[in-house]
């Protein structure tokens, strides 16, 4: 998907901004997994979330092209920080829509990396439409969640793992828009590994799931859980086609199992993750057995929780979506 220059010219641009975040593998994690489990930590990035190197790949490559005229995304809130955080670096002005009720805390976080806040809509698609709409009446370049730049600077999480952790027999990756994923898929593949590749999305949002299961794009008529961060209902076809072709399998994990691993991260590694950040855990634990003795990586993708939803959780209780 990739080749060693692009890959090397997307490393050069998010070293530039960032380190490289820590893998660990933690004792206590293993005995709760039963296996050697590597935790990437993408909730150790600027901006909480592993999104902001594919903002920070994509805006340093529109502004070498010139193209310095504002941009405009939809988000629920990781995709949203990246963009600003990166459009500020290279001077580009940002616009971010959101849909209604979205987490207040990251609408905070967004506005004061500088961008723009539009609240509308009723969920992220909803939110994505209008966006596309305001971007034509304002002459502002909309960014997708998804793209070959936005991706190639999210692949870097991928390889960093790979180089630490080595061949491991499977990594866990959240599915929303699908960049993580297909990231993770593109490293794995540029390496030569045998590793496999395994998705997971939330059950009241489990669009991506139902598509591999198709073998072509389906989308439902809601996306329904706290893991805001895996609220699609609406596929990518370019993402699906990279999913389809190189993930050995789709996990579907329920919310109660989510906010489970949520607290399994803070027992176990006092860490905090996000609900589309613990949903792979929640995967290889769902897996337990069949994964018992192997090595497996999970891709802790961001740690953006608001604190009423992770108070709530570490009471043993599930948010309401």
């Amino acid at each position: 998907m990739y080749t060693a220059d692009e890959l090397e010219q997307a490393s050069r641009i998010v070293y530039a901004a960032m380190p490289p975040t820590p893998q660990f593998a933690w004792p206590l994690l293993a005995g709760a997994t039963g296996c050697e489990c590597w935790v990437k930590h993408e909730n150790h990035t600027p901006t909480g979330a592993f999104k902001v190197r594919g903002g920070l790949v994509h805006m340093k490559m529109r502004k070498d092209r010139g193209e310095t005229g504002g941009v405009i995304t939809a988000t629920r809130g990781n995709h949203g920080q990246s963009i600003p955080f990166a459009a500020a670096r290279v001077g580009i002005r940002s616009t971010i829509v959101c849909p209604v009720g979205n987490s207040p805390e990251k609408n905070a976080a967004m506005r004061a990396l500088g961008a723009d806040l539009i609240e509308i809509g009723h969920d992220f698609d909803a939110a994505r439409e209008t966006a596309m709409e305001i971007a034509r009446e304002r002459g502002l370049a909309f960014i997708p969640s998804f793209g070959k730049e936005l991706v190639m600077g999210v692949t870097t999480y991928a390889h960093e793992l790979f180089r630490a952790a080595g061949e491991l027999d499977a990594v866990y990756v959240p599915i929303g828009m699908g960049s993580g994923i297909v990231g993770t898929i593109a490293a794995r593949d540029m390496l030569g590994l045998k590793t496999k590749i395994i998705g997971v999305v939330a059950e009241g949002a489990n669009a991506m799931a139902l598509s591999v299961a198709a073998g072509k794009p389906v989308s439902t008529n809601a996306a329904t859980t706290f893991a805001d961060g895996m609220a699609v209902r609406v596929v990518n076809p370019e993402a699906f086609a990279h999913i389809h072709k190189g993930v050995d399998r789709i996990v579907t994990v329920n919310d109660d199992a989510i906010a489970e691993a949520v607290r399994i991260y803070f027992r176990c590694c006092h860490t905090v993750a996000e609900g589309a950040g613990a949903a792979p855990l929640a995967a290889l634990m769902q897996e337990r057995d069949s994964m018992k003795g192997r090595r497996v990586g999970v891709i802790l993708s961001g740690g953006n929780v608001d604190m009423p939803k992770f108070a709530e959780v570490l009471q043993g209780k599930t948010p309401a979506a």
